[in-house]
């Protein structure tokens, strides 16, 4: 009985680990707008190093600096929607230069 409860255990376990992290995610803003992602990485970002460092020092270990960088997710948000909706608008155009270039070459095969 205890080899027929246990994986049902783990799934409720898994299940209920990911719930909580998706309910983080919405929590935190996460899966909102741009707008949004962009506070949340400034929060993260100015939350996370004084955690760490509390923590390194409580167990002892020495770790690097965390590095600067500045990225927006919001802009390359937007430059990844821009690439996608301009490779979709120009789809149905290469679509069909690309099937007139196939039937001329099954047509010069087939002479």
């Amino acid at each position: 009985m205890a080899a027929r409860l246990f994986p049902a255990v783990k799934f409720v376990i898994k299940g209920s680990l990911a719930g909580a992290a998706v309910y983080v995610a919405y929590d935190q803003g996460l899966l909102g707008s741009g707008t949004q992602g962009a506070e949340a990485l400034k929060k993260a970002q100015a939350a996370l190093p004084p955690a760490i460092h509390e923590w390194t020092s409580y167990i002892g270990w020495e770790l690097p600096p965390t590095p600067k960088f500045d990225f927006s997710p919001s802009d390359a948000w937007n430059k990844g929607v821009q690439t996608v909706m301009s490779a979709l608008s120009v789809a149905p155009t290469r679509a069909c230069e690309y099937t007139v270039e196939g039937w001329k070459y099954v047509k010069d095969l087939v002479k």
